[in-house]
């Protein structure tokens, strides 16, 4: 939920015209497909030489064939919710050289491998520009995206009626919103796969909503005696501050579900992501007894979801706050919007590790995690080592994070894109999410969490986890598998995640390094990946095993690395 769209353009980080221009060299046509259906591949140029694509699956080659054109189609093999890379490589002299790469995810739901993105303006923006933006996310596999302000007012979030909506409107920060614009936005993002869901309030009320029926007797309140509504207090440019309700009020619930369902005859969203302001201290309803707010949500989303049982369902535990009652309701997967004091690396991952216990592994996790926050008053760029460092972790601990949309998210309200991404971390990105799609199988889909040792034998990295000054070591057990995730603190300026000035240090490489991993059987096969490292492409690596020792070199470290070794 938004504090403020403050901006302030004073600073040295000057956003420099083409900075921040990236070509999209290799895509598909969807973000997402279904079991059975042909993924379609376009490159931007002709290549040159001798290449073949070849289609792997989890570090294995499934099968290869000549690259004869810039587009052609690729029917993966039958299953539900797999994930492949696919690349085109060249082999000289015996080794392969890495041209492009992209992955492929074949999911029948996104609630398995949820990778959510957002948009956060309706204006009156031109098909070209709504296209190139989906476009983009496309490429970053976006599979959900979420209108954050796309309402008109909390409590009446569709503009008009449902018989006669309105075409345009004002939202609460005074921004006009379309109709077309909105439309036009899920149209496309239906055309790749993506879901679309809109944003509002489980509990908000602006100073106009008399007008529209909602009772005294459904806010909460500061005292006993309803004397004082709990408000979340906003200036200009907001046209209302906004006023809490009781989520678990049967009168606020049928009210709100109506005015849901008639979004859903005007516009066709996949579902509605629901949102709360974190724990509001001592709130009282109407008759002066307390409300154990955190308990309210639940009930919310059992309703909402009864209501629309086949529309998709999100909640944003701010924080951690109802995510246990959101755990065992309807919604899709868990989503949490970190805040202080879950400020480091390792409470971070804690909070995801949180959301499997409270859902006993059955929904995976999407985090709001705003980088760079306090850089994010002022115009400028990203800082690439604190976006990588801190998607390092959340993706190697099996979640993903929303940043993604018309512009990188930095910021709580989504309007804010004072700060742009430079080319060079938007490919690093591409890598990233092929990365998180390709191998999500092992990344986010079952396995147990086990503590691995591993050793260096020539100095040339320093394992010790969640320290600063050190590459921090976790990982997950299979059945035939143990899969073990290097990240790469050896430079950190600190151990905190938001990195909020934009000063996280880039870490050195790190290469060739030597090291020794305890295993627990006579392993089979040994492979290396990374999204830093030929955008994710596995490559095997040669080890020695006496006993449970087992030694190899790890080609590069930068960000991330992971190595699987195969039983």
């Amino acid at each position: 939920m938004f504090i403020s769209c403050e901006k302030d353009h004073n600073t040295d980080d000057k956003v420099t015209y083409g900075d921040n221009y990236m070509s999209i060299d290799l895509s598909t046509d969807k973000a997402v497909y279904k079991p059975g259906e042909t993924v379609r591949f376009t490159l931007k140029e002709k290549l040159s030489g001798t290449l073949e694509i070849r289609y792997s699956y989890l570090g294995h080659a499934l099968s290869e064939e000549a690259l004869t054109s810039t587009s052609w189609s690729w029917t993966p093999p039958a299953g539900d919710f797999k994930g492949y890379m696919v690349d085109i490589y060249e082999t000289v002299n015996g080794k392969d050289t890495i041209y492009q790469n992209i992955a492929v995810d074949v999911s029948s739901d996104w609630n398995k491998f949820p990778r959510y993105g957002f948009l956060s303006a309706y204006g009156n923006i031109s098909s070209s520009e709504i296209e190139n933006t989906v476009n983009m996310l496309n490429r970053y596999h976006i599979n959900g995206i979420q209108f954050y302000d796309w309402l008109y007012d909390h409590q009446r979030p569709l503009a008009g009626t449902a018989q006669n909506p309105a075409s345009s409107w004002v939202d609460i920060s005074g921004r006009t919103n379309y109709m077309s614009t909105t439309k036009q936005y899920i149209d496309k993002i239906h055309s790749m796969g993506m879901n679309a869901l809109f944003y509002d309030l489980c509990y908000g009320a602006l100073n106009n909503a008399v007008a529209d029926g909602v009772q005294e007797e459904w806010y909460i309140f500061k005292d006993t005696e309803h004397s004082q509504k709990d408000v979340f207090n906003l200036s200009s440019p907001f046209r209302s501050s906004i006023y809490l309700t009781n989520p678990s009020n049967p009168d606020w619930q049928k009210y709100l579900t109506g005015r849901v369902n008639d979004v859903y005859s005007v516009y066709d969203f996949d579902g509605y992501h629901i949102d709360q302001l974190g724990d509001r201290g001592m709130v009282y309803d109407y008759g002066g007894n307390s409300v154990a707010l955190d308990q309210t949500f639940k009930p919310f989303i059992d309703v909402v979801k009864a209501d629309n049982p086949a529309k998709k369902l999100l909640f944003n535990a701010v924080n951690q706050y109802g995510q246990a009652g959101a755990a065992q309701s309807g919604v899709d997967f868990l989503y949490t919007e970190v805040w202080d004091p879950n400020n480091t690396f390792e409470q971070l991952a804690q909070v995801i590790l949180d959301n499997n216990t409270y859902s006993s592994n059955t929904k995976n996790t999407v985090l709001a995690a705003y980088i760079n926050y306090a850089k994010s008053n002022s115009s400028g760029y990203m800082n690439a080592p604190g976006v990588l460092l801190a998607n390092a972790v959340i993706f190697a601990f099996g979640g993903a994070h929303i940043e993604l949309g018309e512009h990188y998210l930095a910021n709580e309200y989504y309007p804010n894109s004072n700060l742009q991404m430079k080319s060079d971390l938007k490919l690093y990105l591409v890598h990233y999410y092929d990365f998180l799609v390709a191998y999500q199988n092992l990344l986010r889909d079952g396995g147990t969490f086990t503590s691995y040792t591993v050793e260096s034998l020539d100095g040339k990295l320093s394992t010790g986890n969640w320290s600063q000054g050190k590459v921090s070591v976790a990982g997950k057990k299979f059945a035939d598998k143990d899969v073990i995730h290097l990240i790469n603190f050896s430079n950190a300026n600190d151990m905190e995640w938001r990195d909020t000035n934009g000063t996280q240090a880039e870490p050195a490489t790190i290469t060739d390094a030597k090291i020794k991993i305890t295993a627990n059987a006579s392993v089979k096969s040994c492979w290396f990946a990374s999204p830093d490292v030929n955008g994710g492409v596995a490559q095997t690596v040669g080890f020695s095993q006496a006993g449970n020792d087992v030694t190899l070199s790890i080609p590069s470290l930068k960000y991330w690395d992971m190595i699987v070794l195969e039983y």
